[in-house]
């Protein structure tokens, strides 16, 4: 395989090849155990229990199953299938044959599966341990770094590190500097030893130092595992299995992205549609409305299961925005539109806020809110299109205040029965489905401006119109029918002349105002920092040290700081 065909993020969970799933009561174990011959592309080994994407893309699945598909589920315990060995990381030939731009989708990919990891143990009552019965490098520490509690064997053997700086020039690609600091509270000082020091560290200093939560030989270590995930069960809100009650029993999903059709310019599924204009740059994006009766309590939520629009739409937004983002990358603006009723939205979302403690009802707005992340993350021009026939209300108003640009066509097309556009703000705006700065898009918006802010707040549950959407801020401009389509032509052609490296840049900086976050610092930081080492000759160059490792020979550095 090579990296310029299709990746699919459709895995069937019958044939995972590197991951295996083992549920007692209310405690999962899932076991990394990666096939070395099973590789996304041919030209390297997966040797040592080290990844590359396809491995978290099954991991993606495995957690994102894990949440819907079994509420008895309290505690998920993660370790190693090879004897010695946690995992050794990413793959460093993957690494070295990748192109930077696959590189840098490869870490933010892997940083937004580690966050689920890390939502499901803060917000769905299912709590990750990672079971460190082995040694855990690189990547391999980082994985059980987004886990919420950390056992490591002491076998004397087994240690845990960061060895990405000394030996191949780049940094933690995941978030382990910034979860090491900010998560663990471990001593700066003491961090940078760590991260400099090749070999790791075991046992009692590891414990000492804040790297890991327990420590325990290898005769005692599968009881304090279990007694920790014991502990983890109690203190769970998810429902217990109860064959007499239908309600705490999960729901299937379907293959993730296994209905969405993909041609050269369009992919469809049932409520996404998305066609590219290859000569514009541009992904235009449409999202339909929900049509027909949809769930108003969490027990018909569960009853209906993966075909409730509120869980539909969500699942095949988010395959569309990975399929863009990896398949394809010279696609560098993506705009967005909405059709169907916007009573219908307001109606399908409403269970949100009626039943939030549901357990199902808390994973559909859960899983709302990561993919909302998700197209925050993304480095493309987000436009948003509000025109006559759009349903942009709550769940989906999200994306107009997603956007680095909005425009609402005012008034009614001539020969059109359509009414006039309008939004429709509503109560899941102001914080249900929260950024990576752990404020709503609301409040992003108005960050240090309360009183716009509480002006746009009264006007929750208002139909807005383009000029009264102009006057509370929500959209950028308001154009009539005359102008709507050159002026939406020219905006676009303006933005593929740009250079997208600025773009990036630009976008990245504007979107999260307010407070940073462990999040915020990984996607923006981190992937800031580790974007531009990626390109360095320190790190790729004929000399660089991801080029040079394994080869027997020591790295040549450019030794100016920059």
């Amino acid at each position: 395989m090579t990296e310029q065909q299709t990746i699919s993020f459709s895995v069937d969970p019958k044939k995972y090849r590197h991951w295996r799933v083992d549920i007692e009561s209310a405690v999962a174990t899932v076991t990394m155990t990666v096939t070395p011959d099973a590789p996304l592309r041919d030209d390297y080994e997966l040797k040592l229990n080290s990844y590359d994407l396809g491995v978290d893309i099954e991991l993606f699945d495995v957690v994102q199953r894990m949440r819907f598909e079994h509420p008895e589920v309290k505690a998920v315990v993660l370790t190693g299938g090879i004897d010695k060995v946690f995992c050794a990381g990413a793959n460093i030939q993957m690494l070295a044959t990748s192109s930077h731009g696959h590189k840098v989708n490869f870490c933010k990919f892997t940083n937004e599966t580690r966050n689920g990891i890390e939502d499901a143990s803060a917000h769905s009552g299912q709590t990750w341990i990672a079971a460190v019965n082995g040694t855990a490098a690189g990547g391999g520490y980082e994985l059980a770094l987004a886990c919420d509690q950390i056992v490591l064997i002491d076998d004397r053997s087994s240690a845990v590190s960061l060895p990405e700086v000394p030996m191949l020039g780049v940094l933690p690609g995941t978030g382990g500097l910034t979860r090491l600091v900010d998560k663990r509270f471990v001593r700066r000082d003491l961090a940078d030893v760590f991260a400099t020091r090749t070999e790791g560290i075991k046992g009692q200093q590891a414990l000492d130092w804040r790297l890991v939560d327990a420590i325990a030989p290898r005769s005692t270590f599968d009881e304090v595992v279990r007694s920790i995930a014991r502990g983890c069960v109690q203190r769970s809100d998810r429902p217990g299995t109860d064959a007499a009650d239908p309600s705490s029993e999960g729901i299937e999903l379907p293959v993730f992205g296994a209905s969405t059709t993909i041609d050269d310019d369009r992919m469809t599924s049932q409520n996404i549609d998305v066609q590219i204009d290859r000569n514009l740059g541009c992904a235009f994006i449409e999202v339909r409305g929900p049509t027909g009766w949809q769930p108003t309590t969490g027990d018909e939520l569960r009853a209906v299961g993966a075909g409730a629009w509120l869980l539909q739409a969500a699942l095949e937004f988010d395959h569309a925005l990975l399929h863009l983002r990896f398949n394809e990358p010279l696609i560098g603006t993506w705009v967005l539109t909405a059709v169907g009723s916007i009573d219908a939205v307001a109606s399908a979302e409403q269970v949100t806020t009626s039943q939030p403690d549901h357990w199902l009802v808390r994973e559909a707005r859960l899983m709302w809110t990561r993919t909302l992340k998700r197209l925050d993350a993304s480095a493309r021009t987000i436009v948003t299109l509000v025109q006559p026939g759009s349903c942009f209300a709550g769940v989906l108003a999200e994306l107009v205040l997603a956007s680095d640009r909005s425009l609402m066509l005012e008034g009614v097309r001539p020969d059109d029965q359509l009414p006039a556009a309008t939004i429709r703000l509503t109560a899941t705006n102001d914080g249900v489905y929260p950024m990576s700065n752990g404020l709503s898009r609301l409040r992003t918006r108005f960050w240090g401006r309360a009183d716009a802010l509480a002006d746009v707040l009264e006007r929750i549950g208002t139909d807005l119109e383009a000029a009264d959407a102009v006057d509370a801020e929500v959209v950028t401009f308001a154009l009539d029918d005359i102008d709507w389509d050159d002026e939406i032509r020219l905006m676009l052609e303006e933005r593929n002349s740009f250079s997208p490296d600025a773009l990036t840049g630009m976008e990245a900086n504007f979107r999260f105002a307010g407070p940073e976050t462990l999040e915020t610092k990984i996607f923006a930081r981190l992937s800031a920092w580790q974007n531009w080492i990626f390109q360095r000759p320190n790190a790729v160059g004929a000399q660089g040290a991801l080029r040079s490792f394994g080869t027997g020979s020591r790295p040549t550095y450019d030794r100016a700081r920059v």
